[in-house]
């Protein structure tokens, strides 16, 4: 496709019509020549907004962005309604690449009930493949937002699903022929599928139905940076200290093979789909969410002072800030 702005007939057949669901808080957007969407929340609601770039780019961009900024509202106890997309393609890029991306993007949006309202698609020789960034918008009653600076010395810190899904998932896509020549192939395709726990929402959801005296006091989902860096981001926004029992950190052996042949962390791998919660009775939560079929772990505490912790067995070592996320060794 030629650089530049997409044309309008492109636009219209490739982008407008691949989208599909609708939102009434969406009054207009994603509509040719309208450059601004319209939305309409009830009075009683405050807004949330949240912006994300993928960390993956090409045709799964769409998948790693979207729930990216989808996951920030959810972790804040909001309601999702609707996203922005902004997509950059490459000169050498077909107009059938921007349709599936599309009909990708407004299907993963279907599956959550968000409408997408706009956005901005564009061709320049700066990106190599598709990349794709997201903006997503929602709702939370007045007073109701939970923040990740709300964590109190005595909270318990609950982990739901596992760590590291998201990287596993990406590291499985980008080194498949290698890794499948040292596992077999249902543990490959085990851990490229799990990217289909990529969202919070229902995590987010079970947490806050539950919440009748379990005193939730913070989220975060685990993103990049991995739990070591979610710890991190809680602790040091609330000016608490933490207690951290390594062994208590729920993940998947198909991660733990795959990090250990790769060589990354995968404490400090990106890990959306997970989501970090800290509530005065974490073991109560933590089986409320069981029984909502969500996997849930207490995995420590929060303390007094500024000393963040992290026990193995006998070994202790003081957590400090993530510099990178090991996902960039193989992106």
């Amino acid at each position: 496709m030629n650089i530049g702005k997409i044309q309008e007939s492109v636009l219209k057949r490739s982008v407008f019509r691949q989208l599909k669901t609708k939102r009434k808080e969406v009054l207009s957007g994603a509509e040719p020549g309208e450059d601004c969407a319209i939305l309409s929340f009830p009075p009683d609601e405050e807004l949330l907004v949240s912006s994300s770039a993928a960390v993956k780019t090409g045709h799964d961009a769409v998948l790693y962005g979207i729930h990216t900024a989808v996951n920030n509202i959810a972790a804040c106890g909001g309601r999702p309604a609707a996203i922005w997309l902004t997509v950059l393609l490459p000169p050498e890029a077909e107009e059938e690449n921007l349709k599936a991306l599309m009909k990708q993007a407004d299907q993963i949006c279907a599956g959550m009930d968000i409408q997408i309202a706009g956005g901005h698609t564009e061709v320049t020789s700066a990106v190599k493949r598709a990349v794709v960034s997201a903006t997503a918008a929602g709702t939370v009653s007045p007073g109701q937002g939970i923040r990740t600076s709300g964590l109190y010395p005595g909270a318990e810190l609950v982990v739901t699903k596992w760590i590291g899904l998201e990287g596993t998932a990406v590291a499985a896509q980008e080194k498949e022929q290698e890794l499948l020549g040292r596992f077999p192939a249902y543990l490959v395709e085990e851990a490229k599928g799990f990217d289909r726990y990529l969202s919070v929402l229902p995590d987010a959801s079970a947490a806050l139905k539950a919440d009748t005296g379990k005193g939730i006091c913070a989220m975060t989902d685990v993103s990049e940076g991995g739990i070591f860096g979610a710890f991190w981001k809680m602790g040091e926004s609330s000016g608490v200290g933490l207690e951290i029992d390594l062994k208590k950190i729920p993940i998947r052996q198909e991660t733990v093979e795959i990090c250990n042949h790769l060589d990354l962390n995968p404490y400090e791998l990106i890990s959306g789909g997970s989501l970090l919660i800290a509530a005065d009775d974490g073991y109560a939560l933590a089986e409320s969410l069981e029984k909502e079929g969500i996997p849930a772990a207490v995995v420590g505490r929060a303390t007094a002072g500024n000393d963040r912790i992290v026990w193995n067995g006998e070994e202790k070592r003081f957590l400090g800030p993530v510099r990178m996320d090991e996902i960039h060794k193989l992106i």
